[in-house]
């Protein structure tokens, strides 16, 4: 059963339970499931207003972690049968998403994550005394150090517990994509047959369709999931088992190997311990690879938002090629404006996640020697980024792209208006020819077709094959 933590913080007179420590003594709600640690950690740190429990990913992780350390701990008869099955039960009911709430420590915080990790040892230390029969906070029976923390460090459990978290966000940022690139291209086959100018640079380029527009939009999110599936492949290599700096003091002999192994089991992830412990204990090269592809998809969707502004500006005074859903009135004092406020809300996500990859660079570049204290902010950054992201792009399929619609008549207008057509007559007339023939049609106002049919460069009839839609939009 979930326990409401603010009740109890703000009840007069509430009951209390007294834990102690390295720095003394401080009195505990007595029904919490943390510890004294935990509330120390609350205490200090009161900075982006997120605890853990925003990110039940991690949550799952940690638990999964604690477990396979309890499986390899009884398999060396580090811990009894009583103890083991104990952390595993309370490790279990984590992972289904049971008390949540008791981790209210603050993601970013000093001590390179010693504050999450103690969060989760007293919160499975108090579970599982629960189980055994004992009261909160009788950790002479099952002790959140000796016990749940066994043959570990924060030093190899928070960043092996970090990066089975950022693999499983990844998952749903994954299916966000696949929806995102299926509705493009969807658009792609209801637009195939609308005639419409590319443009480079701002200005009129050559004829295309509609449909290879966002044909294109939905290609250049090919590569994406590949991408992330390569950078989750580096966050699978751990280094659960080097305990403080990767030598494994405290720990058995091939206890690294069995915690490993026990954690692919439980988590289904083809995780692998590092070949240098000591290294992966320091290196955060595979945390700044997966924010780099963050980053990289969060300027294709920019320039995705980007396009759908421009294409759908106007109404009357813009491109309006395409027409965005109508979500919402656009000004308390224009009556009848409607902004495009969903591709908005995406470019300032990705904003966000491009400005936070430099933060995450930094906070890599800022370890020393055998560890790398700002964790903390690496994790709290590439979870927000990568839920972020999978929220904006969902509300960007949803919202946006599946309801566009086409605009033809102007798209129409816009090729039949354009000097860009004459690039097609090229090879027929020649370059200078088409040059000479764009500056009078911009200097008279006259189409490209009616001044070649004056100057009789090409009839009618040859006008009409080069310039039907079918040979403009080819593809080789």
């Amino acid at each position: 059963m979930s326990i409401d933590i603010a009740t109890h913080q703000t009840q007069q007179n509430q009951a209390t339970r007294i834990e102690k420590d390295l720095l003394g003594e401080q009195a505990i709600p007595a029904e919490v499931l943390y510890g004294i640690q935990t509330q120390r950690a609350q205490q200090n740190f009161d900075i982006t207003g997120m605890p853990i429990s925003h990110f039940p990913e991690l949550i799952r992780a940690l638990a999964m972690v604690k477990a396979a350390a309890a499986r390899a701990n009884h398999q060396h008869n580090l811990l009894t049968d009583e103890k083991a099955d104990a952390i595993q039960n309370a490790c279990a009911a984590l992972i289904r998403g049971e008390h949540h709430d008791q981790f209210i420590v603050d993601l970013i915080q000093g001590g390179a994550g010693t504050s999450t990790n103690m969060n989760a040892n007293e919160v499975i230390a108090n579970l599982g005394l629960t189980s055994l029969g004992y009261e909160l906070g009788q950790y002479t029976h099952l002790h959140p150090n000796n016990d749940v923390n066994r043959s570990q460090s924060t030093n190899d459990v928070y960043p092996t517990a970090a990066r089975l978290a950022i693999v499983f966000a990844s998952q749903e940022l994954k299916k966000a994509i696949n929806g995102l690139q299926t509705s493009l291209a969807k658009k792609g086959s209801e637009f195939a047959d609308i005639l419409k100018m590319g443009r480079t640079q701002m200005q009129d380029a050559v004829p295309m369709t509609l449909g290879q527009e966002f044909d294109a939009f939905a290609a250049d999110l090919d590569a994406e999931n590949g991408r992330i599936n390569d950078a989750c492949d580096q966050l699978c290599e751990v280094n659960l088992g080097g305990t403080a700096i990767g030598t494994g003091i405290n720990s058995p002999s091939g206890y690294a190997c069995l915690a490993v192994s026990e954690l692919a089991d439980i988590s289904g992830l083809p995780v692998r311990l590092a070949p240098n412990l000591i290294a992966a204990s320091s290196d955060m090269g595979a945390f700044v690879t997966y924010s780099g592809t963050l980053k990289r998809l969060a300027v294709k969707l920019s320039k995705l938002s980007n396009d759908l502004r421009l294409l759908s500006s106007g109404p009357r005074t813009g491109l309006g090629e395409i027409n965005l859903p109508s979500m919402q009135p656009g000004s308390s004092i224009m009556p009848g404006k409607v902004n495009p406020v969903i591709p908005e809300a995406m470019n300032q996500a990705a904003f966000q996640v491009i400005g936070t990859d430099m933060t995450v660079t930094m906070a890599a570049e800022a370890g020393q020697l055998q560890l790398n204290a700002m964790e903390p902010l690496i994790i709290y950054n590439l979870l927000n980024n990568c839920r972020m992201l999978e929220k904006s792009i969902r509300m960007l399929d949803t919202l946006c792209i599946q309801g566009i619609t086409a605009n033809e008549e102007r798209c129409t207008q816009h090729v039949e208006n354009s000097i860009g057509i004459v690039t097609a007559l090229v090879p027929y007339i020649g370059y200078d020819n088409a040059s000479r023939i764009a500056g009078k049609a911009l200097l008279t106002g006259k189409g490209v077709a009616e001044l070649v049919t004056e100057e009789q460069l090409l009839s009618e009839e040859e006008l009409a094959t080069i310039l039907s839609p079918q040979a403009m939009i080819k593809c080789s």
